[in-house]
C-alpha cells in the first residue's frame, strides 16, 4: 500500500483561540506574537502526547518507593525552528520539550523571484537513526522553504517517520508537493487555508507572520 501523508487540525478549544486572535488584524503585535508561541505550545503538546518516547523507572517516595514513567532521555530529540518565524513557535514547544536540541535553519525568500536561500545551517552533520525530528514552520505556503529544509535533513541521515512538521497555517499545495515526495510525513496545523493568491498571499491566511511577530 502506497504511504499517505498525515494531517492533523486537532480539535481543541485553545489551538481554535489562539488561531483567531492571530487571525485578526487588529490584535496588537505583542499579543499577536503570544497567539503563535502559545499555538507552538498546544500543537507541540498534541504531535507529542502519543510521541515521545518513555521509560519506566522506580524511585523512592517519602514513604515508600514507587513505579514511575518518564521521557527517555537516552533518545534524542531535536527542534529545528525555521528562521525567522521558526523561533516564536520555538517559544511555545520548548517548555514542552524541554531536553530537545535546538537545531536553527534560516531560510530567506527573495521577494523578485522567490528564489530561496539558506543563510544559516545549525544542523548537525549527521542525525542518528533514532533521533526524532520536530520541525517548527509557521506557514507552509508554496511548500518551498519546508521542502528545502526536509532535502537538508534527509541529506544528514533523518529518517522521515520520524519527523513531526507543526505549522500554524498550511495550503493544499503544500501539502501536495509534500505528499509526492515526501508522503510518510506527518503534520500538525491549526488550520487549512484553501487559497493562494496570485502574489503568493494565503487567503484568509495570518499576514506578514514575520513583521507581525518581530515589528520588522
Amino acid at each position: 500500500m502506497d504511504s499517505q501523508l498525515r494531517v492533523y487540525v486537532p480539535d481543541h478549544p485553545l489551538i481554535k483561540h489562539w488561531l483567531g486572535i492571530a487571525r485578526d488584524i487588529n490584535t496588537p503585535d505583542i499579543l499577536f506574537k503570544t497567539a503563535i508561541v502559545e499555538l507552538g505550545r498546544w500543537l507541540t503538546y498534541e504531535a507529542t502526547r502519543y510521541w515521545l518516547p518513555m521509560i519506566e523507572a522506580t524511585v523512592q517516595g517519602p514513604l515508600s518507593t514507587s513505579s514511575i514513567v518518564l521521557i527517555n532521555s537516552k533518545v534524542p530529540i531535536a527542534v529545528i525552528p525555521v528562521l525567522r518565524t521558526g523561533l516564536v513557535l520555538l517559544e511555545g514547544a520548548q517548555t514542552l520539550l524541554p531536553l530537545a536540541k535546538i537545531y536553527h535553519f534560516g531560510l530567506e525568500e527573495d521577494s523578485n523571484d522567490s528564489k530561496i536561500t539558506c543563510y544559516l545551517n545549525k544542523l548537525p552533520q549527521q542525525f542518528t537513526k533514532s533521533t526524532q525530528i520536530v520541525i517548527l514552520e509557521p506557514v507552509l505556503g508554496t511548500g518551498e522553504r519546508i521542502m528545502t529544509t526536509l532535502s537538508e535533513i534527509v541529506q544528514r541521515g533523518a529518517d522521515l517517520n520520524l519527523v513531526r512538521i507543526i505549522s500554524v497555517v498550511v495550503t493544499p499545495k503544500a501539502l501536495q508537493k509534500l505528499n509526492l515526495k515526501y508522503p510518510v510525513l506527518n503534520i500538525y496545523t491549526a488550520t487549512i487555508d484553501e487559497k493562494v493568491d496570485d502574489s503568493g498571499n494565503i487567503i484568509p491566511g495570518l499576514g506578514n507572520v514575520e513583521e507581525r511577530a518581530f515589528g520588522t
